[in-house]
C-alpha cells in the first residue's frame, strides 16, 4: 500500500460541526509531509481554502481497490508555479484499511439510553456503527422485536470531547448469547452531523486499537 502521485484523496473535517466532504491529488511526497492541490467541495464544486491547523480525516483507494484511511492536519502552503497544501502524513503503520460496506462497526462499550413509552433505560452497547448499535439488557425491558424507540449514545472523545447523538431507532431482534440477552437497535432517522460524529468515533477507536496492538507486539 502505498500513496503515489496522482492518487485522489478524499478529506473529511474531525473536530467541527461541519458535514462536508472535498477532494483533491497528489501533487508530491516528501518524506512525511503531502502536497495536494487545492482540493474541491464535493457538494459545491468550489476550491478550498484550508486553514493551517485544521484536521481533517483522510481516505484514498489503491489501485488494488483496497482502502484506507488516516488522521491528517494542514502544515501550510508552498508556492511555485503549482500552488499546494502541505499535509501532514503519519506513519504507515497507523493507516486504517476500511471495508467498503455501508458502516464499519466498532467493538467498544458505549453508554446508551432508550426511551420507549415514556419509560426510559439506561444500558452499555458491546459496539457501534453509524448504522446501529448492540446493547447488553440486564432487566427487564418493555419494548421487543419491531418495537420503534427513541436512542441517546454517548460518545466520549480521545481529546476530552462528548457528543450525545439523538436519534429514532427500531429493536431489529432481542436474542440471547452466553447467558447474556442483547438487543440489535438499527438507527432510523440519523442526521449527517450525528453519522459524522459516530463515523469520528470508530475510526478513532480502531486507530486507538491499532495502536495498541502495536505496542503490545
Amino acid at each position: 500500500m502505498e500513496l503515489k502521485m496522482g492518487t485522489q484523496l478524499t478529506l473529511e473535517p474531525i473536530y467541527t460541526e461541519r458535514v462536508e466532504k472535498f477532494r483533491c491529488r497528489i501533487v508530491e511526497q516528501q518524506n512525511n509531509i503531502i502536497f495536494i492541490d487545492y482540493p474541491v467541495n464535493v457538494l459545491t464544486k468550489k476550491v478550498a481554502f484550508l486553514v493551517d491547523g485544521a484536521q481533517f480525516r483522510v481516505t484514498f483507494s489503491t489501485n488494488s481497490k483496497e482502502n484506507y484511511a488516516f488522521n491528517t492536519e494542514v502544515l501550510g502552503r508552498r508556492g511555485g508555479n503549482v500552488q499546494m497544501i502541505m499535509l501532514l502524513c503519519p506513519p504507515k503503520e497507523e493507516f486504517l484499511k476500511i471495508q467498503r460496506r455501508e458502516y464499519v462497526r466498532i467493538e467498544t462499550p458505549v453508554d446508551v439510553a432508550i426511551e420507549f413509552n415514556n419509560q426510559f433505560y439506561q444500558f452499555v452497547a458491546e459496539d457501534i456503527s453509524a448504522g446501529g448499535t448492540a446493547i447488553h439488557i440486564k432487566s427487564p425491558v418493555e419494548f421487543k422485536d419491531g418495537d420503534r424507540v427513541k436512542i441517546v449514545v454517548v460518545l466520549p472523545f480521545s481529546n476530552g470531547d462528548v457528543s450525545y447523538v439523538e436519534t429514532d431507532a427500531v429493536i431489529v431482534r432481542i436474542f440471547e448469547r452466553d447467558d447474556i440477552q442483547i438487543a440489535s437497535v438499527q438507527f432510523t432517522d440519523t442526521d449527517d452531523l450525528d453519522k459524522q460524529h459516530i463515523v469520528r468515533f470508530c475510526f478513532e477507536r480502531q486507530l486507538l486499537f491499532r495502536k495498541k496492538e502495536m505496542n503490545e507486539i
